[in-house]
């Protein structure tokens, strides 16, 4: 299986360059070029009632979609966000400081930049859980999460600086003893990657994810779902967390939606979701989900190790673990390789040490072997 004939504008851009960094920057597909102008046309055609299309048809269409990928019952608990870090602010302000925060070593930096400045503050206390070893990890987060000691819970399901899958997450999320406490899950390197099933913990869990990566929707296309209950008069909130109950005003107390919409910020472009709808629903009229995603990137993924010697730096996590859709290479050369692939024509991105190779539904057998042959020629020194 090959999409790549509809990611014909990007790929087409620059048809001497392999780019394997899907976890990174994902190319969009041709069906969102449409989309982008959809939001143009719609713009100039309802001019001030476009909100109402926006929230009346584009945003609940787009909710269901992101809903039956996630296995909810419904699209009513999906809130959107420009980017993911409006939405972890928001559920920060749901808590007097010092918010006690429990999270790992391997959260992606606008968290952890954003969870150490807190603490440089006195605003929160933040427990990390080393991700290493990752064979005993779910047991090590576990035990901390049922310490009761914490406000929020906040981990990865697939951690950007190894592409190590967390196992049990069902397990983890009930493990949390203390029920005031949000449990967030980061899903920017699951979702659309590898099958998600967000049923049995719905009504606990907030899910975090956008569209930058596998969702092939590019920037500004966040969403959180949020669980009943939890977070309902978040301090830090935008106009739109009362949108239906504008013509009101505000009386005496604040008012709030009671569904995700209480987690919404303020006037935002529109376009990110127009291109996610359109992404979305192409997949689906292809008859391809996460799963059938996921298992075409383990079989490029199979090709290329089995096609390279030796291995650009030791793999992590190691064989016999479950990993999402990027491969990462442990060494001292992980720079001097990235630069020397991006100079063959060859996308890829490294964190530190670790050089980071992604894999997606527009790459073929073909397109592996050539990037086999080109990592096999790095400059082993």
């Amino acid at each position: 299986m090959s999409l790549n004939s509809g990611f014909a504008r990007f790929l087409d851009s620059r048809t001497d360059r392999l780019h394997f960094a899907a976890h990174s920057h994902h190319p969009w597909p041709d069906v969102s070029y449409a989309a982008h102008q959809l939001a143009w046309d719609d713009a100039a055609r309802l001019m001030d009632d476009k909100w109402g299309h926006v929230f009346g048809t584009v945003v609940p269409r787009t909710q269901q979609r992101i809903a039956d990928v996630l296995g909810l019952d419904g699209g009513h608990t999906i809130a959107f966000a420009p980017n993911t870090h409006e939405l972890v602010v928001r559920l920060f302000s749901c808590f007097e400081p010092p918010v006690r925060v429990l999270s790992t070593g391997s959260e992606f930096h606008s968290f952890t930049r954003q969870s150490r400045r807190w603490e440089e503050e006195g605003l929160a206390i933040v427990d990390r859980v080393p991700t290493e070893p990752f064979e005993t990890f779910p047991d090590r987060f576990t035990a901390e999460a049922r310490s009761g000691a914490h406000d929020i819970i906040y981990l990865s399901h697939v951690f950007f600086d190894s592409g190590f899958v967390v196992p049990a997450i069902d397990r983890i999320v009930a493990s949390v003893s203390e029920e005031r406490a949000f449990v967030v899950i980061d899903g920017y390197h699951s979702f659309m990657a590898l099958p998600v099933d967000l049923g049995a913990v719905q009504d606990r869990a907030f899910f975090l994810a956008g569209g930058y990566k596998y969702a092939m929707s590019g920037e500004g296309a966040c969403f959180m779902h949020c669980p009943p209950g939890h977070g309902p008069r978040p301090v830090n909130t935008g106009w739109y967390a009362s949108f239906g109950l504008l013509e009101q005003g505000i009386d005496a107390e604040v008012p709030y939606g009671s569904d995700g919409s209480r987690f919404a910020g303020a006037t935002f472009d529109p376009s990110g979701i127009y291109r996610m709808d359109a992404v979305l629903g192409w997949l689906e009229s292809e008859g391809l989900g996460p799963g059938e995603i996921h298992q075409h990137v383990k079989g490029l993924q199979s090709l290329f190790l089995d096609s390279v010697e030796p291995l650009p730096g030791r793999l992590i996590p190691s064989h016999g673990l479950d990993r999402g859709n990027f491969l990462t290479f442990e060494s001292g050369l992980a720079g001097k390789h990235y630069r020397q692939l991006h100079d063959q024509g060859v996308v890829t991105d490294y964190r530190g040490d670790r050089l980071r190779i992604g894999f997606g539904i527009y790459h073929n057998e073909d397109d592996v072997r050539r990037l086999a042959e080109i990592v096999t020629s790095l400059d082993p020194a």
